[in-house]
């Protein structure tokens, strides 16, 4: 019986930080920016999250276009990096300093 209960919380353990790990950052989405779209698009971080607002960055993610809004933002940027696992990174930087956030990125 106790080795039952350990397995079970252990299991738990990993399961709440692999969830942890798997959610996308705003940050990470900014370093993302600077280093794989900044210099293709040729506009500050500011200016490609100010392209629109959080609602239509959300329905912009909703309907898995990004990676096509980021090339029409963008239309320089290498499909290298366009890879779905920096999507939701890309979208929660943009989604964090849309217009209508009121919030400015150092980038």
């Amino acid at each position: 019986m106790n080795n039952i209960v350990k397995i079970a919380l252990g299991a738990t353990l990993l399961l709440s930080l692999g969830t942890t790990a798997l959610s996308a950052d705003s940050g990470k989405g900014q370093k993302l920016f600077t280093k794989k779209l900044k210099s293709a698009c040729g506009i500050s971080g500011a200016a490609f999250a100010g392209k629109h607002t959080q609602d239509e960055w959300s329905e912009i993610k909703e309907a898995g276009k990004m990676s096509s809004e980021i090339k029409a933002i963008c239309p320089s940027v290498k499909d290298s990096a366009l890879k779905d696992k920096y999507m939701g990174h890309y979208y929660d930087f943009a989604h964090e300093y849309a217009n209508d956030s009121g919030n400015v990125p150092s980038c």
